[in-house]
């Protein structure tokens, strides 16, 4: 990646927080006359991008925190035994007031840095404000500013509830947690008028500003940074790639399509489903920026990360895992990213991987294995219509999504090393015949390994990007409103689409699509025939292990129990496809919620524990409060 190939300043602004560092070497080592005052900060283009930039390096700072609070208290991770106490604390859901997880610092810093950028955008280029005015790359970096900002306080109310308001004045981590923790306080604020011959007649004015504590719910987020966003932004994404030639930037800087992401998550997460639904159809029929690429279709779900197979149905190879691997503006929508070779890591491969020096403090589920390796492939089933009972499997088919589970985003490790795929397949062939004693002869002694974050890099690289918003995650929204249906021009016109949604899932064939569009499960081989998710009156159960039919129910004319069943085979399917990408616990809640049902997210999660531990978090988690960190 070409990082460097634009005039990178180095600076460390009066206010500004010391974190505002970008992905330039440099950055990290400021020599000392490259350390400007207040005055001299934002002087030109340059200083204001490269403030711009020092957002993106905050960003990244949270991504510890994303992962671990967004998949650790799901049902999809758990920690081993060399795991730190800060881990253990969050796995059980008993959090000590100093647990950096639950720390809300990192969103302090960032949300004064977007604070103070905007700030300085309002007073010193007050077009970026005015409708009718002309988008300047000033207007672009406003518009990455403000989603950016919004971006911080939705990730943050998730996590603790409600957040405390940050008046624009407070632009300081210091000051931020003064005002959260003293309810009120006085602060005098520069406030610069700038001149229109620059430095030389430019007003300054002292202001005193009582600023009172508010703090703001899900909804009083959304409502409040949407109306933002609405408002402001003009434009969004300031593309350096047009001078540099380096496409990556598209996909780690905010930008239009990445700003209906965000809106989208925004309105989803709080019920209004048809505002969610006009944001994500600019992701689904993407308009303004068609692009094709050959075969290849812009966020469309195609074959350029497919799995393949043989003749015989048996797995072959998979691309699948190459979204993990770079950037790919088919794919990536808004990407943080990271470089070892400029200093800036994250911990993941820490957490995650077994070679030493990394630690292996967290691990799969079984509940997560489980949804990999008993997908089946090219399943046959003779049903009788009007008597159910009689239905039996032609051909059982054959078991492991292998093209997004093993050797993609987990593996096993035998003595250290990682077991080949082929003996997988094998292992799950034994326990589709019942041989168990040979099952657990070919498993003795392995360890389950996270590996989508370690796939091709060395022990010591920890510099894995991580996908904000891609496309398949977007997909998944946008079937999720047509599995429940979506209200819209008056409150009782409801409308739910299910085969849209089944579709989506299966074979990428919606309303519009284009063409090549495979689905989630069809890019991977799985959205045909009885492969794909089914929904009718009638739903056949199976053995796990066997694929053999183990009885039926029967959903004739119940439409309210067709949608949640297919609700549930989504966030199984999404298990399968965005494992330890951040987003399970969230998506735990919104269901739970929707549904008015906290024992849905209790089952859930408690099912990763065993015996009367795991009637312990049951009941704790049915108290909705714990769900939240509460540092206030």
């Amino acid at each position: 990646m070409n990082r460097v190939s634009f005039r990178c300043g180095t600076y460390i602004v009066t206010g500004l927080l010391v974190g505002l560092l970008v992905s330039c070497e440099s950055f990290f080592h400021p020599a000392q006359d490259m350390v400007l005052d207040y005055e001299e900060a934002f002087g030109d283009w340059h200083e204001y991008r490269s403030a711009g930039l020092g957002l993106y390096k905050l960003q990244q700072d949270l991504v510890d925190q994303m992962v671990v609070l967004g998949e650790l208290r799901g049902d999809l991770l758990e920690v081993t035994p060399s795991a730190d106490q800060e881990l253990v604390e969050v796995y059980n859901f008993n959090m000590s007031p100093v647990n950096k997880y639950g720390s809300p610092i990192s969103f302090y810093r960032l949300i004064g840095a977007c604070n103070n950028l905007s700030q300085q955008l309002e007073n010193a280029h007050p077009e970026v404000l005015l409708p009718d005015s002309k988008i300047t790359p000033y207007t672009r970096l406003y518009g990455e500013v403000i989603c950016m900002r919004a971006w911080a306080y939705f990730y943050a109310v998730r996590i603790f509830e409600e957040v405390p308001y940050i008046w624009p004045v407070l632009t300081s981590a210091e000051s931020i947690k003064e005002y959260v923790n003293t309810g009120s306080t006085v602060i005098d604020t520069m406030r610069v008028i700038y001149g229109p011959d620059g430095y030389h007649n430019d007003t300054i004015y002292m202001d005193t500003v009582q600023l009172e504590r508010a703090f703001l719910n899900l909804h009083a987020v959304v409502d409040t940074f949407t109306t933002h966003i609405i408002e402001r932004v003009k434009a969004v994404g300031v593309l350096h790639n047009l001078i540099n030639g380096d496409p990556s930037w598209e996909v780690t800087i905010w930008t239009k399509p990445a700003m209906h992401c965000l809106m989208g998550q925004m309105y989803l997460h709080d019920g209004n489903l048809w505002a969610a639904r006009e944001q994500f159809d600019q992701i689904l029929f993407y308009s303004d920026f068609n692009e094709t690429e050959g075969w290849y279709v812009r966020y469309g779900l195609d074959a350029k990360y497919r799995a393949t197979y043989n003749k015989f149905g048996e797995f072959e190879t998979s691309t699948w895992k190459n979204i993990f691997l770079g950037f790919d503006k088919y794919e990536h929508i808004l990407t943080v990213w990271f470089g070892k070779s400029y200093q800036q890591q994250n911990n993941l491969q820490n957490f995650f991987s077994k070679e030493e020096p990394n630690r292996y403090m967290m691990k799969p589920t079984h509940l997560a294995i489980f949804n990999w390796e008993t997908t089946w492939k090219d399943s046959e089933i003779v049903t009788y219509t009007g008597n159910p009972g009689k239905a039996y499997m032609k051909e059982t088919g054959i078991p492991g999504d292998f093209g997004r589970g093993y050797e993609a985003s987990y593996v096993y490790l035998h003595n250290g090393n990682i077991m080949a795929w082929e003996l997988v397949q094998e292992m799950l062939e034994y326990k589709r015949l019942g041989e168990y004693r040979t099952v657990s002869e070919i498993m003795a002694g392995v360890d389950t390994v996270v590996y989508k974050y370690t796939l091709r890099r060395n022990e010591f690289d920890r510099d894995a990007n991580f996908p904000i918003y891609r496309a398949a995650g977007i997909h998944f929204y946008y079937a999720e409103l047509t599995a429940r249906g979506v209200f819209y021009q008056g409150e009782n016109d409801y409308r739910g689409e299910t085969n849209t949604c089944l579709t989506i899932l299966n074979n990428g064939n919606y309303e519009d699509a284009d063409p090549k569009q495979l689905g989630i499960r069809g890019r991977v081989g799985l959205g045909s025939g009885y492969d794909a998710i089914q929904l009718g009156n009638i739903i056949y159960l199976h053995d796990p292990y066997t694929n053999e039919i183990t009885g039926y129910l029967d959903y004739t004319n119940n439409i309210e129990q067709k949608r949640r069943y297919l609700e549930d085979q989504l966030l199984d399917e999404k298990a399968r496809e965005m494992a330890f990408e951040g987003e399970r616990f969230y998506d735990l809640i919104r269901i739970a919620k929707r549904r008015g049902e906290p024992s849905y997210l209790a089952d859930k999660v408690a099912a990763k524990f065993e015996g009367a531990k795991a009637e312990q978090i049951r009941q704790h988690l049915m108290n909705e409060y714990n769900w939240y960190i509460h540092p206030w």
